[in-house]
């Protein structure tokens, strides 16, 4: 019997083995990942300086590759922050590298996305990225590179210093891929649609391999403020995360080491905790020992007097941004826009927003039209599996005189700092107790605005009915009544008419 031989894989060499983790699963969800992977860091380049984003993307056919397959070149310009050229190459050359494992709110949860789109490419079809970027300062750099694979490093094959007399600032970043647009082409306009509702303060122009013109043009220059960096929260901290924690504190005492590595924490909580958890306030935290460091984590999980997250980590849209973004993408007749007070899910905040628009440009359907989005990222696969969806789906409908065939579309947004995710591909959102319940109660709100909207739609379409009948049947009746009575004049109906038309009115 052979003996197994055992070896070491890269962080790159196991994606590239196993693509389809980060949604690269065919030609088609391909070539839709690697458009929005970089539209939502040139996104989030922008919004870190509070810069309204101006996205340029532009995919351009190369070459038949197979029957089913093209090559094409996708081209993503920006106008955010740029990035520091020492920094460039390992940001775009070795996985699970980047800006974004930081605890705060960010379109990236994993450092994945626009590597992971580069790495596909050069799979494919073995040609370099060019990378070219500035912070506004007085040199462009450009950079050629490919990705080392089996030892996860940057390859630099060009590099290019430029002088900057625009003081530009931005990133363009260029590649070629192979991929399916024909297929692809209905998800990757609806994107675009989408995040110019989620994002009205951004000017997108997308460029398909036709020279066909996409433009998404800002309804305003206001924006969110950028999110803040937070600390954990006691109540979502493990053994590992407080061994990290208390392998670089400089605290020398159990009460500084809670107060400066854990969210919401004083010295009044710090003191109560530790009295409950019967552990020394003096004690230094490097001399924990590992049984210790156990029981202070299931002690931190157990009381109950911590004060919840701050949500000032977050940069949730706000009812206005969000009002404005649906209103420019769906026009529609009615639109009710409603924001939850923060809450939390393991000791991390979220905010759910959500809307819910009638009429208008709203798609007909045969049901709802459900618009989902995450950190500001439209999340078009995977509908029947998201939380919001079941929680659409099993609300009492006819309470609120509602019905699926109606032109209704509604939006629901989560913002946080770790967003829960099921898969890598950050398609749908799990069924976590703490979301179902806040997005059941937003949607229980919006649902009772809209009944109210559709009783009065109601109501004023009865009385243009009444006054309609009083229109064409009391002349016919004023006549009848002066034949009947012998009359030659025939009684004043006008003042009538004027008292029921004026009262409809009003009513309307």
């Amino acid at each position: 019997m052979s003996a197994a031989t055992f070896e070491e894989m890269s962080a790159s060499d196991f994606f590239y083995r196993n693509r389809d983790i980060a949604g690269l699963s065919n030609p088609s969800r391909s070539i839709f990942v690697a458009i929005r992977e970089a539209v939502e860091n040139s996104l989030d380049a922008a919004e870190s300086e509070k810069i309204p984003p101006d996205i340029y993307v532009r995919l351009s056919f190369e070459a038949e590759a197979t029957q089913d397959t093209q090559v094409y070149k996708l081209r993503v310009e920006d106008n955010g922050c740029g990035i520091q050229p020492r920094f460039i190459p390992s940001a775009f050359g070795q996985v699970l590298y980047g800006s974004k494992y930081k605890l705060k709110q960010a379109r990236g949860t994993f450092g994945l996305g626009g590597k992971m789109a580069v790495l596909y490419g050069q799979i494919t079809t073995h040609q370099p990225v060019s990378v070219t970027s500035s912070t506004g300062q007085e040199k462009i750099y450009s950079f050629k590179l490919m990705i080392d694979i089996q030892r996860n490093k940057p390859i630099i094959l060009d590099r290019k210093v430029l002088i900057n007399k625009d003081n530009w600032h931005g990133t363009i970043i260029e590649f070629t891929l192979e991929g399916d647009y024909l297929r692809a082409m209905p998800k990757i306009i609806e994107y675009f649609k989408q995040t110019a509702m989620v994002n009205p303060y951004a000017n997108l122009t997308f460029v398909d391999p036709k020279g066909r013109l996409y433009k998404f043009t800002r309804a305003t220059t206001a924006m969110p403020d950028p999110p803040k960096e937070t600390m954990p929260h006691p109540y979502g901290v493990d053994v590992e995360l407080l061994q990290r924690l208390i392998l670089i504190t400089e605290c020398t005492t159990m009460t500084g080491f809670l107060r400066q590595h854990f969210h919401r924490v004083g010295e009044v909580t710090a003191t109560k905790f530790l009295d409950f958890a019967k552990i020394q306030a003096n004690k230094n935290p490097k001399k924990l020992t590992h049984e210790e460091i156990v029981r202070l984590m299931q002690n931190l999980k157990k009381y109950k007097d911590f004060l919840p997250p701050d949500a000032s980590c977050l940069s949730p849209l706000g009812e206005e941004l969000l009002k404005a973004g649906v209103m420019k993408e769906l026009n529609p007749e009615y639109l009710v826009v409603h924001q939850r007070k923060p809450s939390t899910y393991e000791g991390h905040p979220f905010i759910v927003e959500m809307a819910m628009a009638y009429g208008g440009n709203v798609p007909k359907r045969d049901n709802f039209v459900i618009y989902r989005f995450a950190n500001k990222i439209p999340l078009l696969y995977d509908e029947a599996s998201d939380v919001a969806y079941r929680v659409i789906s099993n609300m009492n409908w006819k309470r609120y005189k509602v019905s699926p065939e109606m032109p209704i579309a509604i939006v629901v947004h989560i913002c946080s700092t770790k967003v829960p995710y099921k898969t890598v591909g950050k398609e749908f959102i799990s069924d976590r107790p703490e979301v179902r319940r806040e997005e059941a109660n937003a949607l229980r709100e919006v649902a009772r605005q809209i009944q109210h909207f559709l009783a009065r739609k109601e109501h004023v379409h009865n009385e243009k009915k009444r006054l309609s009948i009083f229109s064409k049947y009391l002349p016919k009746i004023a006549e009848f009544s002066t034949t009947l009575a012998g009359e030659t004049r025939k009684p004043d109906i006008e003042k009538l008419l004027k008292s029921v038309q004026k009262y409809g009115t009003e009513e309307e």
